[in-house]
């Protein structure tokens, strides 16, 4: 028989689990968990506000697709961890947040630091527990993480009152951990129809002239990209992505076509308009990649492969669909094409016209996408583009670095014009765009990845939401650089503001800009300005932190741009007074 306080089932749990490091904050609704866990082999990261542990928790499951987890305290800290719980929840990102709450006993009579955080959380998460009692533990921890994982991945809250943590169980045995399966969404596709609609699949794909390969997050794993080469080795077609999909296929495939959207590449957003055939697989058609939906692919078939069936027909009809994940779907719809094509006298004309599509497709893509040369290396796109090779020239393997940005025009360019080879490179807040996430989640990747280093791309408007963070990381010393553009404005903002509102630009410009060096010196950080000669031997040479800045013109905007109410192919792109 084992006797054991909810605290401590907690950690053990985590820790059998395999949980090695959890990030949060301690508070008065949480201190019995924290002090089992000052008992425990866990690696508790201290950060400066509960946003910044969720989002370090957010790097770890990002950057290795296992679930982490982060801890904050009942009411304010438990509030300030929702938003990186809701950016969670919208990419689908895979953790356990634990919440402290009052006492069961003082829970309805407004006690200090109280919320009704399980009330709070719940549209925002893929689930959320209120326990009851320590026995409760047993099986709600274990359950935390088998629903985060499963089926489409997404966060947990499991809001844990003082009193409970306190009290004392007694049990027979330990749970089970808690493991996810990515079949186990409710509403798979059932084993028998998976075979016939890959197949039926397959003879749709092989019977086009313009096929696009469309994937997004959740082909962007280890196993799906293979899945995708399998699939394009059978059958060659141009790839479009979401901002959630990059790095799905390199970025120096002459298949990539770059990504969909309002900022997407001139390649990807022709493809996607004129194609006959879309293979949509593990994207939702958000409304920053469709535009205009009417007007988004409007002569294709869509064939959509999704985990999640609320995501199927929900935005554009499929004449196909298959309610499953992509790293099983993909190698047998490859299997499917290949033997449709052993035979080639049938698809002789049309394998011929895919060829010269993507030829075309690929001529465009060179021509209309390269980096703009607007001031030529001095400009944004060509400073973020020179990232690897300024860190190749440091003496540090390209191939290694992790990239993390925050959200707004830097976001974009990096985007855009970062050479991406891999799954899991690319780390940004896609669908809540959510400022202040580049740093922390940095952090969290570097310490899930400490062979690897980690590339923070900021602006001078989101570095200051989660600027706190960089006492977590000199205190930590991990190996993480972060470059902070600096045009004094709120990029995209002002962006929008100049396009769209008659250069009425209303709370976008500031009118002081602190010294971001000096600060980051404050902290004990290495600074490099990326004016000077030898920034990347700084930048990069260092087995520790360094903040880099690079001033960029605030006049340099984010093309091509898609403007309200115009489709894809409508894009605007940079004036030639930007270019000359």
């Amino acid at each position: 028989m084992i006797e054991a306080t909810g605290a401590q089932i907690v950690v053990t749990l985590l820790e059998r689990q395999g949980i090695k490091t959890v990030a949060g904050i301690p508070g008065g609704a949480v201190l019995p968990l924290y002090d089992e866990l000052m008992k425990s082999d866990i690696d508790h990261i201290l950060v400066r506000h509960e946003q910044g542990g969720g989002f370090f928790a957010q790097g770890m499951a990002r950057s290795t697709g296992e679930t982490a987890v982060c801890i904050a305290t009942s009411g304010p800290g438990a509030m300030n961890l929702l938003t990186a719980v809701a950016d969670a929840r919208s990419d689908s990102i895979p953790m356990v947040a634990i919440t402290g709450q009052v006492n069961t006993y003082l829970i309805g009579t407004d006690a200090f630091q109280e919320a009704d955080t399980f009330g709070l959380s719940f549209p925002i998460t893929k689930h959320s527990i209120m326990v009851n009692s320590a026995e409760e533990l047993l099986r709600a921890i274990p359950d935390a993480f088998r629903i985060a994982a499963s089926g489409r991945p997404g966060p947990v809250l499991v809001d844990i009152p003082r009193d409970i943590q306190l009290q004392k169980v007694r049990f027979d045995s330990w749970p089970e951990p808690g493991k996810g399966e990515r079949s186990g969404s409710r509403f798979h596709t059932s084993p028998e129809n998976f075979g016939k609609i890959l197949a039926e699949a397959a003879r749709i794909l092989v019977s086009s002239s313009r096929p696009v390969l469309y994937a997004g997050g959740g082909c962007a794993s280890p196993a799906a990209s293979k899945g995708v080469r399998s699939l394009l080795e059978a059958m060659p077609m141009p790839v479009a992505t979401s901002l959630m999909g990059i790095g799905v296929i390199p970025t120096s495939d002459p298949q990539a076509m770059g990504m969909v959207g309002m900022h997407g590449s001139i390649a990807a957003n022709r493809a996607m308009h004129d194609s006959d055939v879309v293979l949509a697989c593990g994207v939702r058609f958000d409304d920053r990649a469709t535009g205009v939906i009417k007007r988004f692919c409007p002569d294709a078939r869509i064939i959509h492969i999704d985990i999640d069936a609320a995501e199927i027909n929900k935005i554009l009809p499929a004449v196909l669909s298959l309610v499953a994940d992509a790293e099983s779907s993909l190698p047998v719809l490859a299997r499917f094409v290949h033997d449709e094509l052993s035979s080639p006298a049938p698809y002789a004309a049309r394998a011929a016209e895919r060829a010269e599509w993507l030829s075309r497709l690929a001529a465009l893509h060179e021509e209309a996408d390269r980096v703009p040369e607007a001031d030529g290396a001095d400009s944004a796109c060509s400073f973020i583009a020179g990232i690897p090779a300024a860190a190749e020239r440091a003496g540090l393997d390209p191939s290694s670095i992790i990239v993390t940005t925050d959200v707004g025009q830097h976001q974009m360019w990096t985007a855009q014009h970062y050479p991406f080879e891999r799954t899991r490179q690319f780390l940004t807040s896609g669908s809540l765009g959510t400022m202040g996430f580049g740093l922390p989640t940095a952090l969290g990747a570097a310490a899930a990845n400490p062979d690897k280093r980690v590339v923070c791309v900021s602006g001078d408007g989101s570095i200051m939401m989660n600027i706190q963070e960089l006492a977590t990381l000199a205190e930590r010393n991990y190996a993480v650089t972060v470059i902070v553009l600096d045009n004094g404005a709120l990029g995209m903002v002002r962006q929008q503001q100049e396009v769209l509102f008659d250069k009425r630009y209303s709370a976008s410009v500031f009118s002081r800009s602190p010294d971001l060096l000096k600060i980051a010196e404050g902290f004990g950080i290495a600074i490099a300005d990326a004016d000077d000669p030898d920034w990347a031997e700084r930048a990069f040479a260092s087995s520790g932190p360094v903040f880099v800045v690079k001033k960029i013109r605030q006049a340099e905007n984010v093309y091509p741009f898609v403007p309200a109410g115009k489709a894809n192919v409508e894009a605007m792109t940079a004036p030639a007074a930007v270019l000359s």
